[in-house]
């Protein structure tokens, strides 16, 4: 005899809709033959997938593996490492981890609290955790991947299993996550596989329907960019500077593209023309002969070398598969030399500022097959920049602040790929690909009263442009004070209408410069800071957020001293209370970093 299934009472539904659907069921039911009871699906896993994410990488590829998890049948959670501690890692059974490294090898700004506690425990703990870890990195920094490779040995030194082997991704991961992902599926098949199967009972519950998703425009990612018009670029510092400093914005009327303050701009760019015919030439190769792309499949080695192909910088990996290529030639031999741990020095310092080109003119004769020379190569990445725009004040913009990149190494001028592709090679009226990166760490107060302290030298100006359109549009109330600084004040002021205007109509409540070259000592943001450490801690006190954007090597590190400085001479703190309130800051979501 077959049992009617029912809908249960606390199913989300209301009583008059689950009276109707229990009518339907039934009869449906009176008529229908009587079946056997059968197995249910494999059984699933309850895991959590974590991300300890800077600008977004990390947090992007874990959404990805957690919806690849749900979709086998897996419970799987999607966490970051923010405010998350180890005593909720230790009590989950599997975990996946995706770990950026940032600055010099250490985790991301917020993951630091979570790391700093897991190191804390000093006996086996992660019995019952099986784990995986997926690290990133680029390897032109000296401490590659090194937070990923810390957490990993962690775990393992706290007794943790490895569901499979960590790798350690370079800046081009495509192919280095598909692997990993490819592994850690498959091991994760397995434990399903070795657990006991279950078998349905005779009566069965209906559970409540899946939601219908109604029909989207598909979204610009990396993968799918945004062909976007460049509708203005004009110059924001001054001819006789030593430096070009570019606004730029995009028309972005056409597209699904949405961003908040705070966000970034990712830029798909190309290499330049000439520096692709002169490899071409060096290498005697046609640019028509069709080569095999990982992701794009087939193209022409033209293409390739200026879509797809980085050529501007030389890496270890690079070093090592053009010294395999000719490793019966004796010119090759130096190179295999520099590979050695102990040269790693000179390694770098014969890489530094150096690119395919350079290579190939050093240790000539080498390649002969196309093919060996697209297999060398790394993936042309993305540039990511502050957008400087609010989507409040400017609709269907987004606006960028950049900084040219030119100078002349090794008796060649050389310059950054995108932003002379910006400058030089690309005009008004035309497109290029875009995407949005979002920096969820970088927003706002929710509280339109709130208090902010933007601290932006150079470019890192950008965002609080953002921020300070965006107060506008949306009538914030909230002071809001501005930390700007670069070399001169008649040639390097940044935005500088714009900025006086708001300050001189109280929108921007301070403006503190520091123009490092128009005096005999330099004098840089970090010194307005401490000349203005009473009130800036009366702000803290008021409970203002502090915003950091610009270089991440001495600017933000200087900063940050500065502020634990302030903490200890205006709130009378010892170094320990005041590293303690800083931490407090970061807790409450009241320091914030976005630095490169």
């Amino acid at each position: 005899m077959q049992t009617v299934p029912f809908v249960p009472d606390n199913a989300p539904f209301t009583p008059e809709q689950r009276s109707w659907l229990n009518g339907l069921l039934a009869g449906i039911y009176s008529s229908a033959p009587a079946v056997s009871p059968v197995a249910d699906p494999p059984p699933s896993l309850k895991i959590a997938v974590l991300y300890a994410s800077q600008s977004g990488t990390a947090e992007g590829l874990a959404r990805k593996v957690a919806k690849d998890l749900k979709a086998k049948g897996h419970i799987a959670s999607l966490l970051t490492l923010e405010g998350y501690t180890p005593a909720s890692l230790l009590a989950e059974t599997y975990a996946i981890i995706i770990a950026s490294t940032y600055g010099e090898g250490e985790a991301p700004d917020s993951v630091r609290p979570f790391y700093e506690q897991l190191c804390l425990e000093h006996f086996p703990c992660c019995e019952n955790l099986s784990y995986a870890v997926l690290a990133l990195g680029d390897s032109t920094y000296e401490h590659f991947c090194k937070f990923g490779i810390d957490l990993d040995n962690k775990l393992a030194s706290l007794a943790g299993t490895r569901i499979c082997d960590r790798i350690d991704c370079d800046v081009d991961l495509d192919e280095s996550f598909t692997q990993w992902k490819t592994t850690l599926y498959a091991r994760i098949d397995d434990i399903v596989a070795a657990r006991p199967a279950r078998t349905a009972p005779s009566s069965s519950i209906i559970t409540a329907p899946s939601s219908v998703s109604e029909p989207t425009a598909p979204s610009h990612t990396r993968d799918n960019p945004f062909l976007a018009p460049l509708v203005d670029k004009r110059p924001l510092t001054r001819d006789i500077s030593s430096k070009l400093t570019l606004h730029l914005a995009f028309n972005i009327s056409d597209s699904t593209l949405r961003y908040e303050a705070g966000d970034a701009c990712g830029v798909i760019p190309r290499n330049d023309i000439h520096l692709v015919e002169e490899i071409l030439h060096t290498l005697n190769f046609s640019g028509s002969v069709p080569v095999q792309l990982p992701k794009s499949g087939t193209t022409t080695l033209l293409d390739a070398l200026l879509h797809h192909l980085q050529i501007t910088r030389l890496t270890r990996k690079m070093i090592e598969a053009y010294a395999t290529i000719g490793r019966h030639t004796a010119q090759c031999q130096p190179l295999f030399h520099l590979l050695v741990p102990e040269q790693q020095a000179h390694l770098e310092k014969y890489t530094y500022d150096r690119g395919l080109i350079d290579l190939l003119h050093d240790y000539p004769g080498i390649l002969h097959e196309p093919a060996d020379l697209v297999a060398m190569l790394p993936r042309l990445s993305p540039r990511l920049y502050s957008i400087s725009s609010s989507p409040s004040a400017h609709a269907g913009q987004i606006h960028t602040t950049v900084a040219v990149v030119r100078y002349r190494a090794h008796n060649r001028d050389r310059g950054g790929v995108c932003s002379t592709l910006l400058s030089d090679r690309t005009n008004t009226g035309e497109s290029l690909p875009v995407y949005i990166q979002p920096n969820k760490r970088f927003r706002l107060p929710s509280d339109p009263a709130a208090p902010i302290i933007m601290i932006g030298p150079g470019t890192g100006i950008a965002p609080f442009r953002a921020f300070l359109h965006e107060r506008r549009a949306l009538n914030h109330t909230g002071r809001n004070w501005l930390f700007f600084g670069e070399r001169s004040a008649a040639t390097d002021f940044l935005y500088r209408d714009e900025l006086q205007s708001m300050h001189t109509d109280g929108h921007l409540t301070h403006l503190d410069l520091a123009f490092s070259r128009d005096q005999d000592r330099k004098i840089y943001v970090q010194d307005r800071m401490l000349e203005q450490a009473p009130t800036f801690w009366q702000w803290l006190q008021d409970g203002a957020s502090v915003y950091v954007c610009g270089d991440a090597s001495r600017m933000a590190k200087d900063v940050d001293a500065t502020l634990h400085t302030i903490a200890e001479q205006q709130g009378h703190l010892t170094r320990e209370s005041a590293t303690e309130y800083i931490h407090q800051l970061k807790e409450h979501h009241r320091y914030h970093r976005d630095v490169y």
